[in-house]
């Protein structure tokens, strides 16, 4: 009994050592290698943008001031309104300057009058002058009695210009189209007028459209765009080329400009200059005031290689892809990125166009890892690329 208890307790641990083993062999064997998506970048040509911060200011703003003094009468818009070239603002009280118009033709029909009497009383002294009858001094008085005469009806003339000037500025018109702000002065105040400078200020006018967008660009960048455009000769010095811009409430950049000025000189504090583009509002949403993002080309059309953004890993700082070989193992290539263009990564240096770089999967690849590729096209961004 006892040697077959000793049998039975040995063949229990034979039983058992083998099944440990078996585990163990189940547990050493290799594992598939994963599955990754591979890709070649796509070639595509894109251009390099700036972007920059902004502010819109008018073409043109005028203070709305009385060029003559008196009472103001009546106000002929509505505050913030858009107003028209020649439209009727204000209105002060016309009655002084009428009678002002009044004296002035009252004057000059008494001078008319005087001339005609000097013209006779010169033509009677000819006749008599030359009979002997008068003498040469009284034809010269005369002679000086109507010229005198001609002078002041001359003068009363342009007296009479003036009174009718004065008595159009007291309808002030929009000088120029565009938005008005609010009133200063409400009807029945004195209005000081003339061009000295305590005239009264009655309003702003701001034009609407076109509309300024002013930034500022750093030395280096507009070296680079004076020579992107051909030299800094003529009026613009080579400052003419497209923009766009974008509102802090828009994605896009779907605002189309020009440049139409830069300044002639670099600030000597910050080294940088200021630059203009000028933008349509048809819809006068565009505010004097308001900010915004502008963006510039700043280089030629060049032919690029991008990659979807879920490609690229980060090790500090520097970033990475996975490339994977003929011998379909994994290695890594350190690159150089670029801008986006509709979630494609431009890639200026680290890989070339017939590289299967992993594009999904990333996680699962390490580096000298045997892996399972998939081939897989990354799709072309759309024509119209866009900044993020």
């Amino acid at each position: 009994m006892l040697l077959l208890g000793i049998r039975t307790w040995v063949a229990a641990v034979l039983v058992l050592g083998l099944a440990g083993c078996g585990e163990s062999q189940q547990k050493a064997a290799p594992s598939a290698p994963p599955n990754v998506t591979v890709a070649n970048p796509v070639k595509r040509t894109v251009v390099d943008y700036d972007e920059y911060v902004g502010r819109f200011l008018a073409v043109d703003m005028v203070e709305v001031r009385a060029r003559v003094s008196g009472y103001l009468e009546k106000v002929h818009f509505q505050d913030g309104q858009l107003v028209k070239e020649g439209d009727l603002l204000f209105t002060i009280d016309k009655r002084p300057f009428q009678n002002a118009v009044d004296q002035a033709r009252a004057n000059l029909a008494q001078a008319q009058s005087n001339l005609t009497y000097a013209r006779a009383d010169l033509a009677r002294g000819e006749q008599l002058v030359r009979d002997k009858t008068i003498t040469e001094q009284t034809f010269q008085q005369r002679t000086q009695a109507m010229r005198n005469a001609e002078a002041a009806v001359a003068a009363l003339q342009a007296a009479i210009r003036q009174a009718e000037l004065d008595m159009e500025f007291t309808e002030l018109r929009a000088p120029i189209a565009g938005r008005i702000g609010d009133r200063r002065v409400a009807p029945g105040n004195l209005v000081t007028g003339g061009t000295g400078g305590n005239t009264t200020l009655l309003a702003t006018i701001v034009s609407t459209d076109p509309i300024r967008l002013e930034f500022s660009f750093d030395e280096a960048s507009y070296l680079r765009y004076s020579r992107l455009a051909g030299g800094t000769q003529g009026t613009q010095r080579g400052m003419s080329a497209p923009v766009s811009a974008k509102l802090l409430d828009e994605a896009n950049f779907s605002r189309e400009g020009r440049m139409d000025f830069v300044d002639n000189v670099i600030d000597r504090s910050s080294g940088t200059i200021r630059g203009r583009a000028q933008f349509a509002n048809p819809d006068s949403l565009l505010t004097p005031g308001m900010f915004a993002r502008v963006r510039i080309a700043g280089t030629a059309p060049y032919e690029a290689l991008l990659l979807p953004d879920a490609a690229i890993g980060s090790e500090q700082a520097r970033k990475f892809v996975f490339v994977v070989g003929p011998d379909d193992v994994v290695a890594t290539k350190y690159v150089t990125l670029g801008q986006v263009f509709d979630d494609l990564r431009v890639i200026k240096s680290g890989v070339d166009a017939n590289d299967r770089v992993v594009v999904n999967g990333l996680a699962r690849a390490r580096a000298g890892q045997k892996v399972t590729p998939q081939e897989q096209s990354v799709a072309p961004p759309a024509p119209q690329a866009k900044v993020n």
